[in-house]
């Protein structure tokens, strides 16, 4: 129990430490004195250090299973085991937020200690809109959301963990995740101090690239570690299904990935700056407006956190709190756009704004779709649901022109590229990348017309790619990063080419042909485990080739909380994965069983650990 009162009285701690930095920072403005600059130093150090001790003290309430915490009482079980009782602490609200909050007073610090080479002003304005957002976050945490309420009388045992979230993947999702999101807060804040300092400039644009690089690569490694999560767990068999939780991390995903070309522009050029300082902004807000549709329970989604309204009320006040500082600030500050720096239409910087127009286009299209049915219920009470032929119809055709513009944008000149500069071996990789698409589509299900003009412009964007690493040009990290994306994409086009699906009903016994595939039930056997009862089945597939595979998924029935969950067995290889999973049906002896083939799932989450590695490579770059 004195870890509820150590956890509490340490957010309470950690508020006042804020609120003296807040005061401290207006009254270093205009102080020469270094003296109040240490000192607020020293405070957000005692800050991080109570934000320390209160997560910590969370996570010993899990561990202990201590139910006087109504948080872990809601979240844990005896039962559980011990890697589960640590992750459980933060796969909840509550120690979501704190998580959250740990996130936001470290990288203050850190930027804190890596930010005094620039104007002292600068920093200190930073701090000052960082701490609101931590105020923020430290009055919901204890009005509303406070993940060390006590129980009375204490409950002996717990309700559990969701037990679709006691998963690996998921102990080390939320954290990852975080850590991108928060890193747009640190972009944010500097965006707003800079734009009242007037220091929106190289430098500028040198020092936050970094954290816009950092903020980048944990937000990717996050969707991906939680997409696989989504592949095995749920039993969809597929990457992305649009769902609202997962449009929630690709809205962020787009503008900093927008946010982080444009940068490259202003730190080169030292051109668009409002809208460096628009996409700053953007990707905060939007991170933010995603925790609310989380955590407002709004959003219909196998992973949302949350349906107390007060909490979604309290996210969206000051979501708008956040969005009408921005703006009067924005339009207070507004700064003026070198116009004596000609650009010409053939140049990277063109080909870098117009890669800016479709990564809105995209975010627009994704933003639609996900709020798209909230305001309809909301005005007319009808239920509607967006799904992926939404997305595919709105995306897909804007996919060649952006693959176009990717695969020749990096190899133009700054300021302006020559007509005569563009290789005539571009006509040579057209009519490759025409033959192999033709070859593709001929022994796919695709449409012709479309699905070709979709293959051979990823195909010359792959080509350029793999071209790009025998020119002389120093800059590997971009090299891979584009090289990655061209294999994701190809990647995700031929998985959905050739992707072949086969579901039925069967029982012990029950044998089936399809497709020249044989697949035999063989027998199933029930296990007790320590917080769970486990029906295994088998099966045997025999391919076209003759080959047989045994199958084993599992239907797990879970005692605390009583839920019924599917474990798919799938056997992968470099060219496919073979993905088996089954449901117990109310039928006796019966399940519904379906057999997916995905060909090139390995590639698509190995492209996406190389693009993170072009990513960090990219942060060590110097220029």
């Amino acid at each position: 129990m004195i870890y509820n009162y150590l956890g509490n009285y340490s957010l309470v701690f950690c508020l006042i430490f804020s609120l003296i930095i807040f005061f401290l920072c207006f009254k270093s403005i205009n102080d020469p004195s270094k003296i109040i600059e240490k000192n607020i130093f020293s405070l957000l150090f005692l800050q991080l250090l109570t934000i320390i001790i209160s997560f910590f003290s969370l996570i010993i309430l899990f561990v202990l299973s201590d139910f006087s915490n109504e948080t872990v009482y809601n979240h844990s079980h005896t039962t559980k085991p011990i890697f589960y009782k640590i992750s459980g602490s933060w796969g909840n609200h509550e120690g979501s937020l704190l998580l959250w909050l740990f996130v936001l007073v470290l990288f203050i610090f850190i930027f804190s200690l890596t930010s005094k080479k620039h104007p002292k002003k600068y920093r200190i304005f930073t701090i000052i809109f960082h701490e609101i957002i931590v105020l923020g976050f430290i009055i919901f945490l204890l009005s509303v959301s406070n993940p060390f309420n006590m129980n009375y009388p204490i409950p002996y045992e717990g309700l559990g963990l969701n037990p679709i979230l006691q998963d690996p993947a998921l102990a080390i999702h939320p954290p990852i995740l975080y850590l991108g999101y928060v890193g747009s807060s640190i972009i944010f804040s500097s965006a707003l101090a800079a734009l009242v300092q007037g220091y929106v400039n190289k430098d500028w644009a040198s020092h936050i690239k970094k954290w816009i690089i950092i903020s980048w690569i944990f937000l990717t490694l996050g969707i991906m570690i939680g997409s696989i999560w989504a592949y095995y767990e749920l039993g969809w068999g597929g990457f992305w299904f649009w769902d609202a939780v997962e449009n929630v991390s690709l809205m962020p995903w787009f503008c900093l990935t927008a946010l982080l070309h444009t940068i490259i522009v202003l730190e080169k050029r030292n051109i668009l700056k409002s809208w460096t300082l628009i996409l700053s902004i953007a990707t905060f807000i939007l991170s933010l407006g995603g925790t609310f549709l989380v955590r407002s329970g709004i959003l219909n989604s196998v992973h949302t956190f949350a349906n107390d309204p007060s909490r979604g009320i309290f996210i969206l006040i000051f979501l708008f709190i956040i969005i009408f500082l921005s703006v009067i600030i924005f339009f207070l500050f507004q700064i003026e756009e070198s116009t004596s720096r000609k650009t010409f239409f053939l140049s990277k910087e063109t080909s870098l704004i117009i890669n800016n127009w479709f990564m809105m286009y995209f975010l627009s299209v994704v933003l639609i779709g996900t709020t798209y049915p909230i305001f309809l219920e909301v005005l007319t009470s009808d239920k509607v649901s967006v799904g992926p032929p939404f997305y595919n119809k709105l995306l897909i055709p804007f996919l060649i022109p952006f693959f176009v513009v990717m695969a020749f944008g990096p190899k133009l000149q700054w300021i302006k590229t020559k007509f005569s500069k563009i290789k005539y071996t571009n006509f040579f990789y057209f009519f490759i990348s025409l033959a192999a698409s033709v070859f593709i589509i001929r022994y796919s299900e695709a449409k012709y017309l479309f699905s070709t003009a979709i293959f051979v412009t990823s195909f010359i964007l792959l080509i350029k790619t793999i071209e790009g690493f025998f020119e002389k040009k120093n800059n590997f990290s971009q090299k891979l990063s584009h090289f990655s994306f061209s294999i994701f994409i190809l990647s995700i086009l031929l998985n959905g080419a050739f992707s072949t699906e086969f579901s039925a009903n069967m029982k012990q016994g029950d044998e089936l042909n399809i497709n020249n595939n044989s697949i035999k039930f063989i027998n199933l056997k029930t296990l007790n485990k320590n917080n769970y009862k486990t029906v295994i089945t088998t099966f045997e597939i025999k391919d076209k080739q003759g080959r047989i595979l045994e199958f084993n998924p599992e239907v797990r029935i879970y005692n605390q909380p009583e839920i019924l969950t599917s474990e798919a067995d799938i056997k992968s290889n470099i060219f496919s994965d073979k993905f088996l999973v089954v449901n117990l049906l109310k039928d006796d002896g019966y399940f519904n069983v379906r057999y997916q083939v995905k060909p090139f799932m390995s590639w698509i989450w190995f492209s996406i650990i190389l693009l993170t590695i072009g990513g960090i490579l990219s942060f060590f770059r110097k220029i």
